[in-house]
């Protein structure tokens, strides 16, 4: 039998709010949590990621960046691949639709002296906060975020062109999973999509598991933001890879997995996160896009790593993987192997 084995760099993914059962946002998240999450994440082949935390009560988000900081703590090789946290909230637009499965009650502008408590509860770990740009005192808090060294990105958002335009001035330079978090429909033109899609100065995260963003809508979007200004992400849920069916979760309450492995909210097309990891993505994408196969590798490694200011992570050969086809066969993650097929 002919074996097709190859290496690449591990994958580095900027939102994963959980897999394969581990949830960064349950209520009783602990360190084996993280743990958990994180060795079931190097058998996919991802080898640097940011667990990211959703809307909730202060006390809920601190509690998890607490826990999330004690995880790095118990282990170097935990603290090598949780290279910080995305804070994905609650600075987002209230109405359904771009709030997602986002908890309602739990919305508020933005503050800055939260941001800085969150940093205390996290070890200073705090890297990414996802925000509508259209929330009263938006651009102040952009300012003051990008200052502390916290990368700005929109999302669940409906803004007028203006405001990402005020935004990006502020500071702001990511866009969250673009092309969802928003009305299912928009104006023709002029709409907030335009708007990010034509703006150099952010980046656009992307995710290509077949369900959020059709391979059409995928493919224009990554030609509009060129590769290098674009970055595949999972945004996975613990209820990725479940058997279909009704499930009960702290992220949306009530979640549908559906036969063809998305999340959904029961009863709507809105949907819970994604059911792929990062591999999954960049496999699909591989299959359905017709982008060169090393760019769509590039925005799964070289351009988070260049967005976490963790570029020699790609080139050092330190974060690796070998594969057998498509199947993740070793993953080396700081020169130690952590998982064998």
């Amino acid at each position: 039998m002919n074996r097709q084995l190859r290496t690449q760099p591990g994958l580095i993914d900027l939102q994963v709010n959980g897999y394969a059962g581990h949830d960064v946002n349950a209520d009783d998240v602990d360190v084996e949590t993280l743990a958990d999450l994180t060795h079931a994440l190097w058998a996919q082949g991802v080898t640097t990621y940011l667990p990211t935390v959703i809307t909730a009560s202060e006390e809920k988000i601190t509690h998890v960046l607490a826990v999330i900081a004690a995880a790095r703590r118990s282990d170097p090789l935990l603290a090598h691949s949780i290279a910080g946290i995305h804070v994905e909230g609650p600075s987002l637009a209230a109405d359904d639709g771009p709030r997602g499965a986002h908890d309602a009650r739990c919305l508020r502008d933005p503050d800055i002296a939260e941001l800085e408590r969150w940093q205390r509860a996290a070890d200073g770990l705090v890297r990414v906060v996802t925000l509508a740009p259209e929330r009263a005192g938006a651009a102040e808090y952009i300012a003051a975020a990008t200052a502390r060294g916290v990368r700005i990105s929109l999302g669940h958002c409906t803004p007028a062109p203006e405001q990402v335009r005020s935004a990006v001035e502020a500071g702001a330079t990511l866009s969250t999973h673009l092309g969802n978090g928003t009305h299912a429909q928009l104006p023709r033109h002029p709409n907030h999509l335009w708007s990010q899609l034509a703006e150099d100065r952010l980046t656009a995260m992307l995710i290509a598991d077949g369900h959020h963003l059709p391979a059409e809508t995928l493919t224009v979007m990554i030609r509009a933001k060129t590769p290098g200004r674009c970055v595949l992400t999972s945004d996975s849920a613990a209820l990725a890879g479940s058997a279909p069916g009704l499930y009960s979760t702290p992220v949306g309450g009530s979640v549908e997995v559906r036969d063809d492995g998305s999340l959904r909210l029961p009863g709507t097309d809105l949907l819970a996160g994604s059911g792929s990891s990062l591999r999954d993505c960049l496999d699909w994408a591989l299959q359905h896009l017709p982008v060169e196969p090393e760019d769509l590798l590039s925005m799964a490694t070289i351009t988070p790593a260049r967005l976490l200011g963790l570029g020699e992570r790609v080139t050092d050969g330190a974060d690796r993987v070998e594969l057998d086809g498509d199947q993740v066969i070793n993953t080396t993650v700081a020169g130690t192997i952590v998982h064998r097929a």
